[in-house]
This record gives C-alpha cells, structure tokens and sequence, in this order.
C-alpha cells in the first residue's frame, strides 16, 4: 500500500490517496461492504472518504487525515496478517492510537498466543503485549491489574502454548479459597464442593482454550491440576507452568509459601488486583509487599495493567477508573471519612 498526498485546500483542509496493492486487500482491510469506512468516518467526522478502484480518497482537517490514514495503515497490517478486522477490533486500534501512544498498535492486535475452537487469543492493548512478552522472558512473572484487564486469561492461554510445545509437562492453576464474608465451612457439601467455587473461574478459562472433552482425562492423568493454594504446601514443582490468580488473597506467608515451590524446568505467573483484597481486617496482603521484597531479583518481572486495559464491556474501564478515583478520595480524606454522598466506604 503507498498513499500520496494531494495537497493543502482552503480552509486549512487536506487530502491523501491511499493506494492498495490490490481490490481483494482493499477488501481483506475494509471490508466486502466497506463496514470500516462508517466506523471510521464516525470517529473521525470532519473526514469524508471515497474509494475508487483500488484507491482510497481522504479530506479533510490535516491532523484527522493524518489520523485516519495512519488507521488506514494499521488496519491493512492487520489484514495483511490475516488478523480479522471486525467492528471491535477497529474500535482497539482507534482507541490504542488515541489514548495509548501505541506507534504501530496493529502489531499488538496481530500477535496470536492460542487458537481454539475457532477463535485466536492475543494480547489487545500495549500493556497486555508488554506482559506477554515478560512471561516469555521470565521465570517468574507478577501480573497486577484491575479486573478484566486479561492478567488471568492471558497467563492461561501461555501456560496452554508452553504444554501444547511441550515445554513444560503439566499444567498447576491454584487459588487462595478466601472470598468477602465467607468461610469455607459454612458452604454445603464435601471438601470437593466447598472449593468449587473459588476456583470455577480456572475451568471456565481452561474450557475456552481446550477441547472441553479432554480437559477430564488430562486432570486425571495429573496433567492439569486445579486446586486451592493450601495444597501447595510441601511440594517442588518441576517442569510445570504454575499459576496463582487472585493473589492479593495469600498472606506474606503463602506468597513465600507459593513462590518458593518453583522447580527446574518450571514458570510462574501470579496474578491479582490489589485494590480488591478480601483477607481478614488487618492481615497484610502477599501481593501488595513483593514487590518490595523481590525488587532487584534476577529473572523476576512485574507487569503492571491499568484501567485502559480492560477489555470487557466499555463500562467495566469506566467503573474500574471511577472506584480507583472514590479510593483516592478516602486515602486521602484525613479523617477517613468518606465525603458525603459518595457511597458506601469499603474496607480492604
């Protein structure tokens, strides 16, 4: 693809023409009904674009044409990539050039980690990327973010590409069974159906990422192995890639506990939110002092996702960012009070 710029009009307007290799990438990157040409004009109104054969057309103020162009330039990488261009994917690349100073965003987008029944998991903002990176450089790796930033499902989708290229022997999801107002021994059933619970979120990751079928004969063949963080205790854990979601949870000592299991041929990653800790009044989070502890250690890598990292429903950053804003409001209020009408003040 080369473009070629047209000249300045009256009125401080633009315009570029955008050439493409050929009608079936102009089609691969725009769409069969050039759906990305209506998303893009909305996001950029000044701006009015025409196609003609293999060429695309764009006018308007010279900082949007510039814009749009560079997103034009992203948007054929990914196509070029065999990367499907869908409505959510144009809205990531619009939202990473605006807000994330991502210079070449497409490559984040194009960057497969696992397929699965059809569908390519990958990282979809920098941050994420970053982290990716990190945990394939990394032996032991601390994800740190805001819920659905992806720390959990990302490091999932790792571990199941490390078994399927055999470079580790089994998987080991594992999770502090401590939630918000319960205990376990007040659940209903046996030992098994008390922390099912605590760690269903594990299974549903594993189911999208494997063929639901086989997930049984792996975990008994002790392939894969779902269990709370208090069956850690004792044990070396070789050739395995081990995960501990929900780390805020674990106490100094477990977090001790857990890392210190690591064996040869083995990788961590540990992930957790430390605005959301649920132990006991007064119990200090593990998660919240390793970084203090850890910090200058060989091979140890902290990657740190934000609330422009959520990747769930838009609302989901909103609200991530409006508690974090109500949290430094308490932090900082002297008397700990809450100021009035903001809600209810909630302990850690």
């Amino acid at each position: 693809m080369t473009d070629s710029a047209v000249g300045m009009g009256a009125a401080g307007l633009d315009s570029r023409v955008i050439h493409f290799d050929s009608a079936d990438q102009m089609v691969q990157a725009l769409g069969a009904n050039d759906e990305a040409l209506a998303l893009i004009e909305g996001a950029f109104p000044g701006i009015s674009l025409h196609v003609r054969g293999d060429e695309l057309s764009i006018t308007g103020p010279a900082t949007d044409v510039g814009r749009t162009a560079s997103l034009i330039a992203e948007v054929r990488t990914l196509a070029v990539n065999r990367t499907p261009v869908t409505p959510q994917v144009l809205e990531q690349l619009l939202f990473m050039l605006k807000t994330q100073g991502a210079a070449k965003p497409a490559e984040v987008l194009s960057m497969n980690i696992l397929s699965s029944r059809g569908r390519t998991i990958r990282p979809k903002t920098v941050n994420q990327k970053s982290y990716v990176e990190a945990i394939d450089s990394h032996t032991i790796v601390f994800g740190i973010g805001p819920a659905g930033t992806g720390k959990t499902y990302l490091a999932m989708a790792k571990a199941v590409q490390a078994l399927q290229h055999k470079e580790v022997n089994r998987i080991i999801l594992t999770r502090p069974a401590v939630e918000a107002g319960e205990r376990l021994g007040f659940l209903p059933g046996t030992l098994n159906d008390k922390i099912d619970p605590y760690l269903r979120p594990l299974y549903d990751a594993l189911h999208d990422m494997m063929d639901p079928d086989s997930i049984p004969r792996l975990m008994a063949a002790g392939t894969i192995e779902v269990a709370p963080l208090a069956y850690m205790r004792g044990r070396t854990l070789n050739d395995a890639f081990i995960i501990l979601d929900e780390a805020q949870n674990t106490t100094p000592e477990q977090m001790k506990m857990f890392l210190t299991r690591l064996g040869f041929g083995s990788r961590m990653v540990v992930t957790g939110d430390v605005t959301q800790v649920d132990l006991p009044g007064g119990t200090s989070s593990g998660l919240r002092i390793v970084s203090e502890i850890l910090r200058g250690v060989e091979d140890v890598a902290f990657s740190r996702l934000e609330a422009t990292d959520v990747v769930r429903h838009r609302l989901v950053g909103d609200i991530v960012s409006a508690y974090s804003r109500w949290d430094e409001s308490q932090r900082a209020s002297p008397d700990g009070r809450r100021p009035a009408g903001r809600g209810p003040r909630r302990e850690h």
